[in-house]
């Protein structure tokens, strides 16, 4: 019988966010540019040739590892806590390498989609996915336009990873349009600081929408309560790194007690550099909207660009 997954985590992740086949990409891209059914050849030659080879772990490598560790926490016969789908473009037969190096890492990975050239997206609501971790820029897009799940576009593996508190899963994410509706986010660029500050404190009583990763952040409050520790002691620890300040954060606040969801730990930096905090929280991974703070961080901690909606302000803001 097939589990009730309503309660399990579910991350999907591409195989080129799992572990690091950039030269292999490469590759392919160099000879796709000249020949498409030469390049799709020599990829296949490339991949068998190196089948039995190891790989580098890629950027959401070390999160996956820590999320699928909670599930000898798991009580008998009920769902797993976390479950962990690798989604690929590449065709069984040149992914023999990436499962091949699930088992040598030993990663509890069951479960698997290659779809052979044609987009992983289709197959998300399928296998009831919550998280979706990829280097495509397309299916990053298609997914926040669909709003059928969390989705990052993570940046490249960190140069300098710093060291992880083993036991734990520690996962940052930034407030506005992240966790939170793009609703602030957008009077702030009309209005300025000034009058963020002067609608945040105005409505700080009535709860800010939910942004994408709003479900998922309820999800791992869930997963909280499943696990046999009181939350001050809970593997899975989460922070909220935002560039508000007083007196915008009390409707940051009021918004978790709406929404019973607890947060172990909150910075409210006014505008500092939010890298300096990541890296003191050594986070698995850290989820953002915005390249300027992503960029620094992403040196020494794996980091997830979380997209704009095409039809969002704040993407037409990007774009210019």
């Amino acid at each position: 019988m097939p589990y009730d997954l309503s309660d399990t985590l579910v991350v999907g992740i591409s195989a080129t966010a799992l572990f690091d086949l950039s030269e292999a990409d490469s590759v392919f891209r160099r000879k796709f540019e000249s020949n498409r059914e030469e390049a799709i050849e020599e990829y296949r030659e490339y991949m068998a040739a190196r089948e039995s080879d190891g790989l580098k772990p890629g950027t959401g490598f070390y999160l996956v590892k820590a999320l699928l560790s909670l599930n000898q926490f798991q009580s008998g016969d009920k769902a797993p806590l976390v479950e962990v789908v690798v989604m690929s473009r590449n065709s069984p037969e040149t992914g023999v390498r990436v499962f091949h190096n699930i088992r040598e890492y030993g990663l509890d990975i069951t479960r698997s989609a290659f779809t052979g050239g044609e987009s992983v997206v289709d197959y998300l609501e399928a296998y009831d996915v919550d998280l979706f971790l990829t280097t495509n820029t397309k299916d990053a897009q298609r997914v926040i336009d669909s709003d059928s799940c969390a989705v990052a576009l993570v940046k490249e593996p960190p140069a300098n990873m710093e060291a992880i508190p083993d036991g734990q899963v520690r996962i940052a994410f930034d407030g506005d349009a992240v966790l939170f509706s793009d609703e602030s986010e957008i009077v702030f660029k009309a209005e300025g600081l000034k009058g963020f500050h002067s609608a945040e404190d105005r409505e700080q009583d009535n709860p800010l929408n939910d942004g994408p990763y709003a479900t998922l952040l309820r999800k791992l409050s869930r997963l909280q309560d499943r696990l046999p520790h009181k939350v001050d002691f809970s593997p899975v620890r989460v922070a909220i790194i935002t560039a508000r300040n007083s007196p915008a954060e009390m409707r940051v606040i009021k918004t978790l007690r709406h929404w019973g969801v607890y947060v172990d730990e909150i910075f409210f930096l006014g505008g500092l550099d939010k890298s300096k905090i990541i890296k003191a929280f050594k986070a698995h991974i850290f989820f953002d909207d915005q390249d300027v703070h992503l960029e620094p961080a992403a040196r020494y901690t794996p980091a997830g660009k979380v997209p704009y909606r095409s039809g969002s302000p704040l993407k037409d803001s990007e774009q210019k």
